[in-house]
């Protein structure tokens, strides 16, 4: 490699372009043969360096997500979802709903396969750039109560605010505790009108004063994730006890076999 490619590869290196010092003698060689204008060698390394980027990107975006790798849109078993659920699965995987900062609210008793669901919307969300967090209810309001006691609680919903997408999973199952329903109350409140929220709960409406306490608190929660929401109810048998069934039938075919 002669000292001028060297320097070039460098200056690119140092401009932040890794792409276009990968690939800018390649695409040198190709243009020279088919003839290429400048402005369509330079079109392609442009190019390159832009959809590296994006690439890089999203794996950032999702190893800070905290999705569960295997709950995608490939392994989601739609034919178990409701049908009405399954005709609105597409829309909310374009994200139009984050950019209206609106919210998606799962319903369902457990093993329909709302975490499952959520999940998958949240990868084709990371897919389209959007920053997305998943997280437990119950870990994120310790992470609260923690940042509260810590007089941090205000940098820990900015750092939450950075998020376009956070999906709260099982919020049915947090404590029956004031100081829980406060910071949660108070999440809630920050991201309304600004930033969206996917929950999913196996606890209706009716019975959200289990988590927020009082009727005054409760109805306040409700009507902020309401005003602009998706509501979906999983229905139908759970999907943990067919593949249950499904696993125990197998294992005894195979037993047979052996015998």
């Amino acid at each position: 490699m002669s000292a001028p490619t060297q320097t070039l590869s460098m200056l690119l290196r140092g401009l932040k372009l890794p792409a276009l010092a990968t690939h800018h003698e390649e695409v040198a060689r190709r243009a020279e043969a088919g003839g290429w204008p400048y402005a369509e060698y330079l079109r392609q390394l442009v190019d390159m360096e832009v959809a590296q980027r994006k690439e890089r990107r999203i794996e950032r975006l999702l190893k800070a997500s905290g999705l569960p790798p295997d709950k995608t849109l490939a392994t989601l078993k739609q034919d178990k979802m409701p049908q009405k659920v399954r005709r609105q699965l597409p829309g909310l995987c374009e994200g139009g709903f984050v950019e209206r900062a609106e919210n998606v609210l799962v319903f369902g008793l457990p093993g329909r396969g709302k975490t499952h669901l959520v999940a998958a919307v949240g990868h084709e969300l990371v897919q389209r750039g959007y920053a997305v967090l998943f997280v437990p209810a119950v870990l994120l309001v310790q992470r609260l109560l923690m940042a509260k006691k810590e007089l941090a609680l205000e940098r820990e919903l900015r750092r939450l605010d950075g998020y376009d997408a956070v999906i709260l999973d099982d919020i049915g199952y947090i404590q029956q505790d004031r100081e829980e329903m406060e910071v949660l109350f108070t999440f809630l409140a920050e991201r309304y009108e600004r930033r969206s929220v996917l929950i999913t709960s196996n606890l209706v409406f009716s019975q959200w004063d289990r988590i927020f306490k009082d009727p005054m608190t409760t109805a306040a929660a409700i009507d902020r994730v309401v005003h602009h929401a998706a509501i979906l109810e999983m229905t139908g048998p759970s999907v943990r006890d067919e593949e249950a069934r499904a696993r125990a039938e197998r294992e005894k075919s195979a037993a047979k076999r052996e015998g």
